[in-house]
C-alpha cells in the first residue's frame, strides 16, 4: 500500500497525486497524496504558502 502523505490512506484507493521537487538539478519525491483535498489540506497545515508568492512590482 502507497499511504498518503497526509492522511495515510492507500493512495491508488482514490484519485492520486504525486509531487516532485528539483533537489541539485535531480527530481525527487516530495509526496503522494490521495486526492486534491489532502493535497489542501497539507499546505494549510504546513503554512507552505508562507513567503511563496511571485514578485510583483506594479510600477514596471
Amino acid at each position: 500500500m502507497t499511504e498518503c502523505t497526509y492522511c495515510g490512506s492507500d493512495v491508488y484507493a482514490h484519485d492520486p497525486l504525486f509531487l516532485e521537487s528539483a533537489a541539485d538539478g535531480d527530481r525527487e519525491q516530495a509526496g503522494q497524496f490521495c486526492n486534491y483535498a489532502c493535497l489542501s489540506a497539507h499546505i494549510d497545515e504546513e503554512n507552505l504558502t508562507e513567503d511563496a508568492a511571485c514578485a510583483f512590482d506594479p510600477t514596471d
